[in-house]
């Protein structure tokens, strides 16, 4: 059983590396909101993008043409993560898998 789930992970593995190939060279963390210069009567609009880096926080203006832009980078580091976390889970569960099996 765990030859047959040590194999499955491996291949699943070797997907999540071709996805990640396919992602754009562009990544950006955060979130992108719209904001008011005068919030009560939603005046002044513009985009800000925030994030956290390192421990730190961030926010950035956000050019109305590049809006756009930014929400794909978003959404590409979104994919990102979720790709190279599942990878981390299944080599997590390939690693205790060989450790079991050197056991018997």
């Amino acid at each position: 059983m765990s030859e047959n789930r040590l194999r499955q992970i491996e291949a699943r593995i070797e997907r999540i590396k071709a996805e990640l190939v396919k992602l754009p060279p562009v990544l950006r963390p955060g979130s992108l909101t719209r904001q008011y210069a005068n919030p009560s009567e939603k005046k002044g609009a513009y985009w800000q993008v925030s994030y956290t880096r390192n421990m730190k926080s961030k926010t950035e203006y956000v050019k109305p043409d590049c809006v756009s832009s930014v929400r794909n980078q978003i959404a590409a580091y979104k994919e990102f993560k979720k790709l190279v976390d599942e990878w981390v889970e299944l080599g997590l569960e390939a690693s205790r898998l060989s450790m079991k099996s050197n056991e018997e």
